[in-house]
């Protein structure tokens, strides 16, 4: 969520950011909410103004004439109440509604403005014809698809004897990776409340692309990091303690409505994968440096892998509505032709930290919004098909990235057909 004083404050810069990511005729609303602040300032001390002359009148000899003016006073009060939080509702609503500002070097417009800003290694040249990530998985029989698609339906699959084992040799080493790096590692529970997702920012907006219980109560985890940012919601932290670095494991659920190409079959594309996700909450001068650090951290992760891939910026419309600034660690899918997001590293800003109301104790004494950043530490679904298809040798085989062997049963360095 916007500070609204800033929107008060810094009104045109803010309207200019917010167009970089909604669009040049985009309805930002700015002046409703302006608005709507400005009856709300007006209310709060006519209220205050009431609830001294009601307990002005309690204290008052109760004769008729005091007794009518309660009466009148309660009337009054009630409906000044009802009609602030009338106005605080509307205000919440549309404030929540807007997307957060981006930073100043971020690029307007959507995807076609995203630029490339870093490529490791060159694309690998096959002196036989390479197989796709599918028929290679098959042929192995490390990934089962038809029985995944018979028990749950399309978007699914199943880790299978050593697909299974590479799945969690990538696990433990982004966890190691991490942990050495002083992150605090978390297994939180996959289902969470709409308190929760809407301080995360997917709520309102992007209800529709969780899965929710019958109830509408709790919904499936998109990503860690809508846990990570709620651990400390609602809580005062203390300055000493930033940054607080954590990391945490979640299975990943996503509709993915009408996003499915014939080229994104297999694990491209998926309801459900796994993740292991950086977040830290860090003092607001501090957040650039951490994000720089974050990206190092999840290239370095990347690199160890010996994939071919690409660093993006990200264009305004491209980042997610709460953040401010993304770059996306793109690894190479050679049958596809193309790059696909193993990882976005992000800062929200104090965007997170208002909606979810995380506030730290400064050594002066006030109370301030600490800012969070997130980074995909990575998810695995598009790594083991670029680990397949990078890795391929010509007699179908595949060659275990050498940081992942040691993770595997007896060191294994390949997968055969059996």
């Amino acid at each position: 969520m916007l500070d609204i004083k800033k929107i008060r404050e810094e009104k045109k810069w803010v309207e200019e950011s917010l167009r970089k990511k909604m669009g040049p005729k985009a309805d930002l609303g700015l002046e409703k909410i302006i608005e709507l602040d400005d009856r709300r300032k007006i209310i709060i001390p006519e209220l205050e103004n009431l609830k001294a002359e009601k307990n002005k009148l309690s204290k008052a000899k109760p004769d008729a004439k005091t007794i009518d003016n309660i009466k009148k006073n309660n009337i009054n009060l009630k409906k000044l109440e009802d009609n602030l939080k009338k106005i605080e509702e509307e205000l919440k609503e549309k404030l929540s509604a807007l997307p957060n500002i981006v930073a100043d070097d971020v690029l307007a417009g959507g995807k076609e403005n995203n630029k490339v800003s870093y490529t490791f290694k060159e694309k690998v040249k096959y002196d036989f014809n390479p197989k796709n990530h599918i028929d290679l998985a098959e042929s192995l029989d490390i990934i089962d698809y038809k029985r995944a698609a018979k028990m749950s339906g399309s978007g699914f699959w199943i880790y299978k004897g050593e697909g299974a084992l590479l799945e969690w040799a990538l696990l433990n080493y982004f966890i190691s990776f991490h942990i050495k790096n002083n992150y605090t590692f978390l297994i939180p529970p996959f289902l969470l409340n709409s308190a929760s997702a809407y301080a995360s920012g997917h709520l309102p907006k992007f209800g529709e692309d969780l899965f929710w219980l019958q109830d509408n109560k709790l919904c499936l985890n998109a990503t860690a990091e809508m846990m990570l940012g709620n651990y400390h919601r609602d809580e005062i932290l203390t300055e000493e303690s930033l940054p607080l670095k954590y990391i945490a494991y979640s299975a990943c659920f996503r509709r993915e409505a009408g996003s499915y190409r014939q080229e994104e079959r297999g694990m491209i594309r998926g309801h459900q994968f796994n993740k292991i996700e950086m977040f830290q909450y860090c003092h607001p001068e501090k957040s650039w440096d951490v994000f720089i650090e974050m990206k190092n951290q999840a290239q370095e992760l990347l690199e160890g892998l010996d994939l071919h891939f690409q660093v993006s910026d990200l264009a305004a419309g491209d980042c997610s509505a709460a953040m401010a600034k993304t770059v996306d660690l793109e690894v190479y899918i050679p049958s596809m032709k193309t790059y696909k997001e193993v990882s976005s590293v992000s800062n929200a800003l104090d965007y997170q930290a208002r909606r979810g109301n995380i506030r730290y104790k400064g050594v002066d004494g006030k109370k301030y919004f600490p800012h969070t950043l997130n980074a995909s530490g990575m998810a695995t679904s598009r790594l083991i098909p670029a680990i397949l298809e990078q890795n391929q040798q010509s007699d179908g085989s595949i060659i275990i990235p050498k940081v992942l062997q040691k993770f595997m049963p007896n060191n294994l360095s390949i997968i055969k057909k059996k």
